[in-house]
C-alpha cells in the first residue's frame, strides 16, 4: 500500500515523500530543500531511490544535487525543462516504474504554470506540482490560459477519488477567492469552515479528493453557469467557451484578489 507522508519546506512548500508497506525505501517529489528531507528520512529510517520532479522552479529543485551527492538517486523530470542531475527526461505517455514501491506512476505533460510542467498519477494519487492546487491553480508564468485550461481538464478527467497532492499549502487562501467566484456555493462554505479549523490547529489541508475539488475549485468549474456568469460579470464581456472563461478566473484572481 502507498504510503504519503508530507516534509513541510520553506513558507508554505510540500516535499512529498512516496513509501510502501514492509519496504525500507522511498521516492522523493520535489525537493525543494534537502534539509528536511534529510530529517524526515533519518527519522523515519527511509532510504531514498528516486526523485520526481513536476517542474524546474528552484523551490522545487534546490535540494537535488545535494540529494544525489549522499545518494544513489535516479531523477525523473520534465523532458523540456533545463534540470539539474535529470537522469530520466519524461513526457506524456512514459510511466515511472518503482518496483521497490510496488508503484507505477503515469506521467502528463500539463503545461501552464512552466511551459514544461508535468504531473505523476498512479494508486489513486496525483503529484501535480503547482499545476493543480487544493482550491486553486498555479499562475501562468510561462504558458498560455489555453494551455493550462487544457492541463487542468486533463487532470479533472481522473478518477473523482484520486488524491490531490499539490506543491503548497494554498488552500484557505484559494477558497477565500472561491467564495467571492461563486458566494451561494455551500460547498466551498463548508468547505472553507473545515479548513480554517485545520489551519487554525496547524494541520495541513493537503491531499483533497479530486471530487473535492470538482465541487469548489473555481478553475475547474469553467462550464459551471454561476462561474461563466461570474467571469462574464468581471470581464464586462460575453464569453464563448470555458477556456475564454478559465482565462477570465485566473486574470480576476491575479489582479484584482491577489
Amino acid at each position: 500500500m502507498l504510503t504519503v507522508q508530507a516534509v513541510p519546506a520553506f513558507k508554505d512548500n510540500y516535499i512529498w515523500l512516496l513509501s510502501a508497506t514492509d519496504t525500507p525505501y522511498v521516492a522523493i517529489v520535489d525537493p525543494g530543500d534537502a534539509k528536511p528531507v534529510y530529517a524526515a528520512l533519518e527519522r523515519l529510517k527511509l532510504t531514498p531511490i528516486a526523485i520526481l520532479i513536476t517542474h524546474h522552479h528552484w523551490d522545487h529543485t534546490a535540494g537535488i544535487t545535494e540529494l544525489c551527492q549522499r545518494y544513489a538517486l535516479r531523477v525523473y523530470g520534465p523532458a523540456h525543462e533545463a534540470i539539474a542531475s535529470l537522469t530520466d527526461p519524461l513526457i506524456e505517455g512514459n510511466e515511472v516504474a518503482l518496483p521497490q514501491l510496488g508503484l507505477t506512476l503515469r506521467v502528463f505533460d500539463v503545461p501552464g504554470h512552466t511551459h514544461g510542467a508535468i504531473a505523476y498519477y498512479g494508486a489513486g494519487a496525483l503529484f501535480c506540482g503547482d499545476t493543480l492546487f487544493t482550491a486553486g491553480c498555479g499562475r501562468l508564468f510561462e504558458g498560455t490560459p489555453a494551455q493550462m485550461h487544457t492541463s487542468l481538464s486533463k487532470l479533472a478527467a481522473l478518477p473523482g477519488d484520486t488524491l490531490v497532492y499539490c506543491g503548497h499549502e494554498y488552500t484557505l487562501d484559494n477558497l477565500g477567492f472561491a467564495r467571492i467566484v461563486e458566494p451561494a456555493n455551500s460547498d466551498i462554505q463548508t468547505r472553507l469552515g473545515q479548513t480554517q479549523a485545520l489551519r487554525k490547529a496547524d494541520k495541513q489541508t493537503v491531499p483533497a479528493t479530486l471530487a473535492t475539488e470538482l465541487r469548489t475549485n473555481p478553475f475547474l468549474r469553467c462550464a459551471v453557469p454561476e462561474v461563466i456568469a461570474a467571469a462574464e460579470h468581471f470581464s464586462r464581456r460575453r464569453l464563448l467557451s470555458s477556456a475564454e472563461v478559465f482565462a477570465a478566473v485566473r486574470h480576476w484572481k491575479d489582479t484584482a484578489y491577489d
